[in-house]
């Protein structure tokens, strides 16, 4: 009868009546951080304008068309150089592409983020990408909306574990308004940001992704970014696809790996790294002089990609441009995006491959090559097969996707110790193991590993008796439950028995008066139990029926936690023979 009414308390998930609050916090901050992504872009439309065409204006306008000649050199190297003073006299934060930001925050910095960066961030992406840096705005945004989340958490004095849930929202909410893919962006949070999958952290995300969904078409164009509609792939494509995503993931770690290598380049520099953003502005400068479309985010290069209304000649010569100006941007340590770079190189990719590649046409070799590079550097595979379906709306390429970049993943998995979005974190010492599963702690209970035949003291019996029965040379145990009336009155060991003040005179003196015993409930999960155990820093907990009737029904020790990871161990070394 016991086991049975312990099994009903037991649930699936940990339910917390303080979700329903943080998912509506959720809806205001999908909706702020939609806002945040209409001002961005409105920033980077300012900024191209006056740089480029010298008007204030915030109408589309493309860096390719501008009549500057060899003075545009000069517009990336401004950018670079003002973005150089923000970052110093405002805040380091705002360097970098944003989402290894946004993961040290979370991971290793509680999800603080400062007002400083909700503001500079999107200004200091404005002027470098305005003034033709090659990025993307969905790095900035997702740094951007995610300081919008933290700083509410932080005003309503919410948890650290809340704070990252509200930045993760505001981050994805804010690559959901750019893009219009609501779901990749979901998937972005469990596969790169939240580091785990509980429905405290996955409801309030998708609550903020959905409502930034629903108010796009009030701020942007509806739709999606890049419609294609290729023909169902046929069997040789199965062959092609493989072939199409190990050439994704030997991309994917050159890109890695250059990136990380101009990163040390510039840090022999005799500079400070203020300056180093000006360098980067001057490679983007040259090579927008020789290929004018490499300038800027590059949508439109992306559309022709995967349209298919580019020639190959062309296409190689541009990407291997635009290649080059990104790795040198972002080594430099300037504020930009890597999504939509990482877009266009892949399609680029696919249009390359399209002519020796059978089975499909060549649209879709640019969408899959597309996917396989953005999944293989980031190391987010479900992310990217989504986010271009969700780019395009072409169901017909989903299973050409999914195949592509799970090859593409995989290479990298085996021939990469970290991804673009790691490596940054790595080198200032802090590693990050991006696999994660159910806790062993978690799939068990405290009912499962409990102790229930207990030994326990009388709280009316005398201490020197307490000394002589239970803390003789023969003792079986360092500490006992104590019991008042049937109740649970505290833990004693041997130490505050021989520590008793002479007014003591039975064990029950001894019993702590101005707060109730630590113990652990039955249903309670093992991993709740142990962060108790650590929080206190105690080695076992008695186990109640209920705090309210302090009935002893066991005890639990640190001992008895580690036997639930035997199973475990067990399941990844031993190997057994067919029975």
């Amino acid at each position: 009868m016991e086991r049975q009414l312990h099994a009903h308390a037991k649930r699936d998930y940990a339910a917390d009546r303080r979700l329903v609050m943080i998912s509506a916090m959720a809806v205001a901050i999908g909706a702020c951080s939609a806002i945040a992504a209409d001002v961005l872009l409105k920033l980077i439309r300012f900024f191209t304008n006056l740089f480029f065409f010298q008007r204030l204006s915030l109408a589309d306008a493309m860096p390719a068309h501008h009549t500057l000649g060899a003075w545009v050199i000069a517009l990336p190297v401004i950018g670079g150089l003002l973005v150089g003073l923000m970052a110093r006299y405002g805040s380091e934060k705002i360097r970098g592409h944003g989402i290894p930001e946004a993961i040290e925050a979370i991971l290793f910095g509680k999800s603080r983020m400062s007002p400083k960066v909700a503001l500079l961030k999107p200004i200091s992406s404005g002027i470098v990408i305005g003034s033709g840096g090659p990025f993307g705005a969905e790095g900035p945004i997702i740094m951007t909306g995610g300081s919008l989340g933290s700083l509410i958490a932080q005003f309503f004095h919410l948890t650290a574990a809340e704070r990252k849930t509200l930045l993760v929202a505001g981050a994805c909410a804010g690559m959901t308004a750019i893009f219009g893919t609501p779901v990749a962006a979901l998937l972005l949070a469990v596969e790169l940001m939240l580091f785990e999958f509980r429905p405290r952290s996955l409801l309030p995300v998708a609550v903020a992704c959905a409502v930034a969904g629903f108010l796009r078409p009030l701020l942007f164009e509806a739709g999606p970014l890049f419609p294609i509609d290729t023909a169902p792939a046929t069997l040789p494509a199965l062959a092609s696809c493989i072939a199409a995503g190990l050439a994704c993931g030997l991309l994917s770690s050159l890109l890695t790996h250059a990136l990380y290598r101009m990163e040390d380049l510039f840090a022999k520099l005799p500079l400070h790294w203020m300056w180093w953003p000006a360098l980067g502005g001057l490679a983007v400068g040259i090579g927008g002089y020789f290929e004018p479309r490499a300038l800027g985010v590059g949508y439109d290069v992306i559309g022709d990609l995967l349209s298919n209304h580019m020639a190959l000649a062309v296409a190689l010569s541009l990407l291997g441009v635009k290649a080059l100006m990104w790795i040198v941007a972002l080594g430099s340590g300037t504020s930009g995006g890597v999504l939509a770079p990482l877009l266009m190189m892949g399609a680029g990719l696919g249009v390359a491959l399209a002519p020796v590649l059978p089975g499909a046409t060549p649209s879709l070799w640019a969408l899959v090559c597309m996917a396989g590079v953005l999944g293989g550097v980031l190391g987010a595979p479900l992310t990217a097969i989504v986010f271009a379906f969700g780019l395009t709306h072409d169901s017909n390429a989903l299973l050409p996707l999914l195949l592509t970049t799970a090859v593409s993943y995989g290479f990298n998995v085996l021939t990469m110790r970290r991804s673009i979005m790691t490596e940054k974190i790595a080198r200032r010492g802090l590693h990050i193991y991006r696999e994660y599963g159910v806790d062993p702690l978690e799939r068990q209970h405290v009912s499962d590993l409990m102790t229930r035949a207990v030994m326990t003291i009388p709280a009316d019996l005398p201490v020197g008796e307490a000394i002589l029965r239970y803390f003789g040379t023969d003792q079986p145990h360092r500490c006992y439950p104590m019991l008042s009336e049937g109740r649970l009155a505290g833990m004693i060991e041997r130490g505050t028995l021989m520590d008793a003040p002479a007014s003591a005179t039975s064990c029950r003196d001894l019993a702590p008066r101005d707060r109730e015993p630590v113990v652990a409930l039955a249903e309670e999960s093992v991993r709740i139990v142990a962060a108790r155990m650590a929080a206190y820093r105690l080695e076992r907990l008695p186990v109640v029926e209920t705090r309210e009737s302090m009935r002893l029904i066991g005890i639990i020790s640190r001992s008895d936690i580690l036997k639930s990871s035997e199973d475990v161990f067990a399941d990844e070394l031993v190997r057994e023979r067919m029975r």
